[in-house]
């Protein structure tokens, strides 16, 4: 049905996006909540899995119930 319609799949299955710029900044939209915050990890919680961002110095520099921007040196994102 999605796909007949042309609707985004991201909006209406609510996947998350996850987009990352160099290695130096992470910005993931439709995330559920934030499971654990470290300078070397951070773990969120999407709609269906998790998602493990890990490097060293990371900062969530902004989020709100829709997105948030991670920075900091970015050595892996995966989804759990």
């Amino acid at each position: 049905m999605v796909e007949s319609l042309k609707l985004p799949k991201d909006s209406l299955l609510g996947a998350s996006i996850v987009t990352v710029t160099g290695n130096c900044e992470v910005f993931v939209e439709n995330y559920k909540g934030i499971l654990e915050y470290s300078p070397e990890v951070i773990l969120l919680q999407g709609k269906n899995h998790k998602i493990e961002l890990t490097g060293k110095r990371l900062n969530i520099v902004y989020y709100t119930n829709e997105d948030m921007k991670i920075s900091g040196r970015i050595n892996a994102v995966r989804y759990l």
